[in-house]
């Protein structure tokens, strides 16, 4: 059992602080490598995941990305730390938190592809122009940030 699971299993659907760490991947021509997931249904999102007990913040980042995609990204820049939402979020489950996002961005990846299925449908490249309709609200925001960076470059 993981961390967060443990801890739900003492408290519950309290509201908690969890701490995230997602990747900005992009690619040569500056699209952002996106992951559809599998939850919530039809929701797109940048790859990462939740930080465990005893990981720096790029560990997570790494560590997620490699479980989820199969990849290694090398070369992770702190891009910014997102956090302060004012009501919790709220998980299918019940589950309510309070996410503190640190996003890094990074342009060195390798491996081979290897789509965690319990995670994903899958991972695309997408520009600003072809961003997709239902995008996690948080990293909505962070890509948002990283475009209009790109864009005042």
């Amino acid at each position: 059992m993981g961390y967060i699971e443990n801890l739900r299993s003492k408290i519950g659907h309290e509201p908690i602080i969890l701490v995230g760490a997602v990747a900005i991947i992009h690619d040569h021509r500056g699209a952002v490598l996106l992951q559809k997931r599998k939850y919530p249904e039809g929701s797109w999102g940048l790859p990462g995941g939740l930080m465990e007990l005893g990981e720096t913040a790029e560990e997570t980042a790494s560590r997620e990305i490699r479980e989820e995609t199969g990849l290694m990204v090398h070369g992770l820049h702190l891009f910014q730390v997102y956090s302060g939402v004012k009501t919790p979020a709220v998980a299918e489950n019940g589950d309510q938190y309070y996410p503190v996002t640190i996003a890094y961005e990074a342009d060195m990846f390798e491996g081979d592809w290897r789509i965690d299925k319990t995670e994903s449908e899958r991972f695309e490249f997408r520009t600003q122009k072809d961003l997709p309709d239902f995008i996690l609200k948080n990293q909505k925001r962070i890509l948002d940030d990283y475009f209009e960076q790109q864009n005042n470059a």
